[in-house]
């Protein structure tokens, strides 16, 4: 099931270069503000595309405040409470995922 996914999310986001439009969300606004230095428009666009196929608009939002405030993303893996536990594996998930499609692309 998961290869399943992981092959789709693949599929969408095969467009991440190659003169595809540049895919706007929280998350990629969140990438380009957050001051990297191997931000671009390119790689913010692939890893909100990953955002898309594969957390609620919810998620996104609270992930995106992670790229400003480091040490909110730190407490919310440390903490105990349930929804943060649960938010956390989904949130792994998708970096995870990101770190598989998305590479950073040199300008």
């Amino acid at each position: 099931m998961r290869v399943f996914f992981v092959l789709g999310a693949v599929a969408a986001v095969a467009a991440c270069g190659g003169g595809s439009p540049t895919v706007r969300g929280q998350i990629s606004e969140a990438c380009m503000d957050g001051g990297r230095s191997a931000a671009s428009p390119a790689l913010c666009s692939c890893i909100q595309q990953v955002a898309n196929q594969s957390l609620s608009g919810r998620d996104q939002s609270r992930a995106a405040v992670f790229f400003d405030d480091p040490q909110l993303a730190q407490d919310t893996r440390q903490s105990d409470n349930s929804r943060d536990e649960a938010f956390w594996l989904r949130y792994k998930s998708f970096t995870e995922l990101s770190t598989q499609i998305c590479q950073p692309i040199d300008a």
